[in-house]
């Protein structure tokens, strides 16, 4: 697989963090559904290339909702780095931003080593964010919030720029040939969801519609695209900014008699098969596992060795890159992992 980014995110000059081989192949802990609640992964069963530094822990506060797929991949690689790295990882999510930001308070009060954290709404982290390094702990972010996290201070950022990936993607629509798509957000004012459908907005040269739909009521989701697909026949694309929101998408086109074809940002498992089997005409991925690994491992290092990433002006990206049948047997068999 060409693992380039595209053209567009090479304006960046972006760092590439790569990961010595030794320390991907540490089996990270099983995950079970924490939901709201913090839950401790110890790295126990861990057999090679364990680092021999002092017990830290590392808090883990992502704006995950309940079921998507795509945050377990990130916890996997979390928990890997955690394993890897002698670390406990505390786990916990809320995709209220609320809720969150009253977590990453929970991380400060237990005195954690390092947090690791989302900024899909940034203005709602400020505050708790800069209670943290007020408290001297060492803070990073990943996957939502690339244009925010050097205004609040932190020290790293992991992820994309969904911007580009946006533009990437509306590009690829139009080497495709489209005319026409609807661009489906779950989530209303999550900055990184309204930057990809902006992106494709700003480099598609058909018609871009935004839907918002309730990501956290599946059967909404159907309904709502079904009804838009049935009202509008001249709608070619579907695009969906996350793999379980493309494999309903994928039904609401059957449902609603519609010729529009699917596309979308990230992977899953069942995702990368309907690539393979024609339902889903390509992904745009942006590497969770790597999010969660680099994000856990790049607090170690700046514990351990005063390491980081970026010299806090760039952020490292991890994608984007396409996925569609002409490297989808290469990622086949990482997503079976799942860790891609």
């Amino acid at each position: 697989m060409d693992r380039t980014l595209h053209p567009r995110s090479r304006r960046l000059v972006p760092l590439v963090a790569v990961a010595a081989a030794s320390m991907l192949l540490v089996a990270g802990c099983s995950s079970s559904s924490g939901g709201k609640k913090a839950q401790e992964e110890d790295g126990s069963g861990a057999s090679a290339g364990k680092a021999g530094t002092p017990r830290m822990t590392i808090a883990m506060v992502t704006h995950a909702a309940p079921g998507d797929t795509f945050w377990d991949t990130i916890r996997k690689g979390a928990e890997a780095a955690a394993a890897k790295d002698n670390a406990k990882l505390v786990y916990s999510s809320d995709p209220n931003a609320a809720n969150q930001a009253n977590l990453v308070q929970n991380a400060i009060d237990q005195k954690v080593d390092g947090i690791a954290v989302t900024l899909a709404k940034p203005d709602a982290m400020k505050d708790v964010v800069a209670k943290a390094k007020q408290a001297g702990i060492p803070i990073v972010a990943f996957n939502g919030g690339v244009d925010d996290w050097k205004k609040q201070g932190i020290l790293e950022y992991f992820g994309q720029d969904e911007s580009v990936a946006g533009e990437a993607l509306g590009d690829k629509l139009n080497e495709l040939g489209a005319k026409h798509n609807i661009c489906v957000i779950q989530e209303q004012g999550h900055v990184a969801l309204e930057a990809r459908c902006a992106g494709v907005k700003k480099t598609f040269k058909g018609t871009t519609d935004n839907l918002y739909v309730t990501g956290a009521d599946m059967p909404s989701v159907k309904s709502t695209i079904t009804a838009k697909l049935k009202q509008d026949s001249s709608i070619d694309y579907v695009v969906t900014l996350g793999a379980p929101f493309a494999l309903t998408s994928v039904q609401s086109v059957a449902d609603a008699g519609s010729k529009a074809k699917v596309a979308t940002f990230d992977l899953n498992k069942d995702l990368v098969n309907a690539v393979k089997d024609g339902s889903i005409q390509f992904a745009v991925d942006q590497q969770p596992y790597l999010q969660g690994y680099l994000s856990v491992d790049s607090l170690w290092l700046y514990k351990t060795n005063g390491n980081f990433s970026g010299g806090g002006v760039a952020p490292v990206l991890t994608g984007p890159a396409f996925v569609d049948k002409s490297n989808v047997d290469t990622i086949a068999k990482f997503a079976a992992k799942g860790t891609r």
